[in-house]
């Protein structure tokens, strides 16, 4: 897996299975994920033609973490690394966190971004409910006293709820156990204080939000007000999905990926890497 020097303490690992693909995609993980959770993508991806950059995220998987964070300085690393590569733009797929990335990518270096897929996303971090607000208040309890094991148990449950999901729990905890524990407690404060939801009328890609039914992380109906901020973004519902869409109901959000990838191919410049 390559990598790539941002500075003398940090580095970003990136996959880039097919450099020779065209045009390129963007794939960004979610909190505490690694590029490993895009395992049934990349594939599919892969053999469509397209070149596919999946990195870690500062303080994730196999990149390092050099003492601070935020969502802009996150998605400043994903600019970075596409001009490092020499990749003009791309077509920019992020679930969670990595949908906060692609969002702010999108505001802050838009001239690397042709469309944007966004899963399970926000624009601002505010659960409606009191149960929402105290999933999270555990979530940072749990991270900064416990450890990073068990609040990696804890989010395994909620996200993979059902008896049959065994192995998804535990290749998920595997990912976050490989996250800095300084990066994943400062990623989280990041996240609580994110909100662009008064910038969103600036995007002017095309932008899909796929919805799992089911998310318990990112209530549906903010996902919906988060497509109506967006000019001419569309929401997809995928039926029976959670908020790990990408591995609980990935047949279903492979197919919708390539049909957006397809149709913005057609008329839009080819990204150049």
């Amino acid at each position: 897996m390559p990598r790539l020097k941002m500075s003398h303490e940090q580095f970003l690992h990136y996959a880039d299975p097919n450099p020779s693909g065209n045009p390129v995609v963007l794939l960004l993980h979610g909190l505490g994920a690694t590029s490993d959770s895009w395992a049934a993508q990349v594939p599919v991806l892969v053999e469509a033609g397209y070149r596919v950059i999946a990195p870690d995220a500062r303080g994730f998987g196999r990149s390092t973490y050099r003492g601070h964070t935020s969502v802009p300085a996150m998605a400043a690393d994903m600019a970075e690394l596409l001009r490092r590569l020499e990749i003009s733009s791309a077509h920019v797929v992020g679930i969670s966190m990595g949908g906060t990335l692609a969002l702010q990518l999108a505001l802050d270096h838009s001239t690397y971004v042709q469309s944007l897929l966004l899963a399970n996303t926000f624009a601002k971090l505010r659960p409606d409910a009191l149960s929402g607000w105290l999933y999270f208040a555990l979530r940072l309890l749990l991270v900064h006293t416990l450890g990073l094991e068990a609040q990696a148990r804890a989010v395994v449950r909620r996200i993979f709820p059902r008896e049959n999901q065994d192995h998804l729990r535990e290749a998920l905890v595997e990912q976050i156990m490989q996250a800095d524990p300084r990066g994943y407690r400062a990623t989280m404060r990041a996240l609580t204080r994110f909100n662009i939801e008064g910038r969103l009328a600036e995007i002017g890609v095309p932008t899909l939000v796929i919805t799992g039914e089911k998310d318990t992380t990112v209530q549906p109906k903010n996902q919906r007000a988060l497509a109506a901020l967006i000019p001419g973004a569309r929401q997809m519902v995928i039926p029976e999905a959670g908020h790990a869409v990408i591995v609980d109901q990935p047949q279903v959000f492979n197919r919708e990926l390539l049909k957006i990838l397809e149709d913005e191919s057609r008329v839009a410049s080819p990204a150049t890497g």
